[in-house]
């Protein structure tokens, strides 16, 4: 139980992350966002996914547009704002680091065992 609840934890800590990296590689609409994330193996729905972009969107670090659809209505495509792209950077810098950090912890821990 403590195990699930420290995954899910770490989990919900990186989606945000993810999902701008994602969305900095180019425009794109929220069900291919959700493909990505599962290809990765972070599996989440639309009712997580939704709020976050709205989220996301009011924080000023995304943009998006309407673009019509030749198989059903108009899909909204999700882009970084500047303000986005400069948080991404920092985002980047600071996984980097925390990935160094845990990578040179565990090494060190399972040389001991």
């Amino acid at each position: 139980m403590i195990a699930e609840n420290t995954q899910t934890q770490m989990r919900k800590g990186i989606l945000e992350y993810c999902i701008l990296s994602i969305i900095g590689r180019e425009e794109t609409y929220a069900s291919d966002i959700i493909a990505e994330l599962k290809k990765a193996q972070l599996l989440v729905v639309e009712g997580t996914l939704y709020p976050l972009l709205t989220r996301l969107k009011n924080n000023g670090l995304l943009t998006y547009n309407w673009v019509e659809s030749t198989s059903g209505p108009p899909r909204k495509y999700y882009a970084l704002s500047p303000e986005g792209r400069e948080v991404l950077a920092q985002l980047d810098k600071t996984w980097k680091e925390l990935s160094f950090a845990v990578q040179t912890a565990v090494a060190k821990k399972s040389k001991n065992l």
